[in-house]
């Protein structure tokens, strides 16, 4: 198990608790990768306005940090094989609201 400062950093007087150690590096950097995109959203739904696209962004961000044991329960206090589990769950929920909606095709006659 690790140590309790392994679980958090600070900033700014702040303690944030740090990723998932145990999290394969392609899911936490995707899942990351999400959090990024999302942070972004929040900026860009923020300054226009949109509070449904405001929800959506904070809703995906919340996603990104559970899959990374960013928030949610412990992850120190989980089984390593759920945790991944969990965060690749994350990762198809997030890769699954990322895909653009389907295009209808329009039979011509």
């Amino acid at each position: 198990m690790s140590e309790p400062d392994d679980h958090f950093f600070v900033v700014d007087g702040r303690r944030w608790r740090r990723t998932d150690p145990a999290l394969p590096e392609d899911v936490a950097a995707a899942l990351r990768s999400h959090l990024g995109r999302g942070r972004n959203a929040v900026k860009q739904a923020k300054r226009s306005g949109d509070d449904e696209a405001l929800a959506a962004a904070r809703h995906r961000n919340s996603l990104a940090k559970h899959g990374l044991g960013e928030r949610g329960p412990e992850w120190w206090e989980r089984p390593e094989a759920e945790r991944i589990a969990d965060a690749r769950q994350a990762l198809t929920d997030l890769d699954a609201a990322a895909m653009p909606p389907e295009t209808s095709h329009n039979a011509r006659g």
